[in-house]
C-alpha cells in the first residue's frame, strides 16, 4: 500500500519539479542574464530588504519582459498539452492533435482575418483575436469531422487526410490574406512562425480567461475520456451521454488551442509530443494524464522558449521553429512505430 501511494505521488513531484526549474530558468536566462538571487531579491523586495544593490534595469526586464513572456508561454503550453491530450482521447488516435486535424490552421486563418481588420491594441481589441480564432477552430473541426465520417464511424486514415486537406486550404487562404493586408504583414509573418509579437501584460490578461475556462472544463473530462476508450456503444451502455461529452470536449479543446494560436502563432507538435511523453511516463488513465500533461505542456514550451532566446542570443529564434525541430522527428518515430504494428498485424 505504501509503495502504491508513493508511486501515485511521484509523477506529481517530477512534473511540478520540472515546471519550477523551467520557471526559474525562464526568468534568469536571456539576452541579459539575471542571477537567481537577483530575481529573488526583486520579487521579494516589497517584503524583505536586501543589502546588495540590484541594478534597476534588472527589475524593468523582469517585470516588463520576462514575467509576461513566461506567463503567456506557460498558459499556451498548458492549453496545447491539455488540448492535444483531449483530442487524442476523443478520437482514440495517438496521432490526433490540434495541428494534425486542422484545428490550428482554422484558428490561425480566423486570427489573421481579425488582425487584418486592424483592431485597436487595447485589451478589448486583443481579446477579439482569440474569440475569432475560437470560431475558426470550431468551424474547422466540424468540417474535418464531417468529411472524415464514414457511416457512423470516423476512421483514423480519413480523419488525418481530411485534417491535412482542410489545413492546407486554410493555410493557403491565410497566406493570401497576409499578402493583401500589407500593413499587418510583418506582424502576421512573425506570428505564423511562432514569434512572440506582443509584449507586456495586456496579452496575458486577454488570454487568461479563455485558457482558464478551457482548462477548467477539460480537467473534468478525465473519467469520461477513460470511458470513451471502450467505444461509443459501450460508453453509452455504461451511462455516459456520449454526444454531449464529445461536444463539450471538442468545444473546450478547440478554445484552448485557438487561444494559444491567437497569441503565440503556429507552434506545432506540442499537443502531439506532450501527451505521449506523459503517457509513456505515467500511464494511460486520462484522470491522471490530463492534469499531468497540462503541467508538462507548460514545462515543455517554457524549455523551448529558453532555447529560442538563447541559441542565437541576443536575437530570438521563433518558438515554432524550436518545437518543430523537436516534434518532427518524434512524429516520424510515431509513424514508423504505427507501420511496424500494422505489418505485424
Amino acid at each position: 500500500m505504501k509503495s502504491a501511494a508513493v508511486s501515485s505521488i511521484s509523477p506529481w513531484i517530477w512534473t511540478v519539479g520540472a515546471l519550477v526549474v523551467a520557471i526559474v530558468a525562464s526568468v534568469a536566462i536571456g539576452a541579459v542574464s539575471i542571477p537567481v538571487d537577483a530575481v529573488a531579491g526583486i520579487l521579494l523586495s516589497p517584503l524583505v530588504e536586501f543589502e546588495s544593490e540590484i541594478p534597476p534595469a534588472f527589475s524593468t526586464i523582469l517585470y516588463e519582459i520576462r514575467l509576461p513572456n513566461l506567463v503567456l508561454v506557460a498558459l499556451a503550453g498548458m492549453a496545447l498539452g491539455a488540448s492535444g491530450t483531449a483530442f487524442q482521447g476523443l478520437f482514440r488516435n495517438p496521432l490526433a492533435d490540434p495541428y494534425v486535424i486542422g484545428v490550428a490552421a482554422g484558428a490561425g486563418l480566423a486570427a489573421v482575418l481579425a488582425m487584418s481588420a486592424q483592431w485597436p491594441a487595447d485589451l478589448l481589441g486583443m481579446a477579439a483575436i482569440p474569440a475569432a480564432a475560437f470560431v475558426g477552430a470550431l468551424l474547422t473541426v466540424a468540417l474535418v469531422y464531417a468529411l472524415a465520417r464514414v457511416g457512423r464511424s470516423t476512421p483514423v486514415t480519413t480523419l488525418i487526410l481530411a485534417g491535412v486537406a482542410v489545413s492546407s486550404f486554410a493555410t493557403a487562404i491565410t497566406s493570401m490574406t497576409m499578402l493583401l493586408s500589407t500593413s499587418e504583414l510583418h506582424r502576421a509573418v512573425t506570428w505564423m512562425v511562432g514569434g512572440f509579437a506582443l509584449g507586456g501584460w495586456g496579452p496575458v490578461m486577454a488570454a487568461l480567461p479563455y485558457v482558464a475556462l478551457a482548462l477548467a472544463v477539460l480537467l473534468t473530462m478525465g473519467r469520461p475520456l477513460d470511458v470513451l476508450q471502450f467505444g461509443d456503444e459501450q460508453a453509452g451502455q455504461l451511462g455516459l451521454d456520449v454526444d454531449r461529452v464529445k461536444l463539450v470536449i471538442v468545444v473546450a479543446a478547440s478554445l484552448a488551442a485557438a487561444t494559444a494560436v491567437a497569441f503565440l502563432g503556429i507552434i506545432a507538435f506540442v499537443g502531439l509530443v506532450v501527451p505521449h511523453l506523459a503517457r509513456l511516463l505515467w500511464g494511460t488513465s486520462y484522470r491522471r494524464l490530463l492534469p499531468l500533461a497540462t503541467l508538462l505542456g507548460a514545462s515543455f514550451l517554457l524549455g523551448a522558449d529558453i532555447v529560442a532566446r538563447s541559441i542565437i542570443s541576443p536575437r530570438v529564434l521563433p518558438l515554432g521553429v524550436v518545437t518543430a525541430v523537436v516534434g518532427a522527428p518524434f512524429f516520424l518515430y510515431l509513424l514508423a512505430r504505427s507501420k511496424r504494428r500494422l505489418r505485424a498485424w
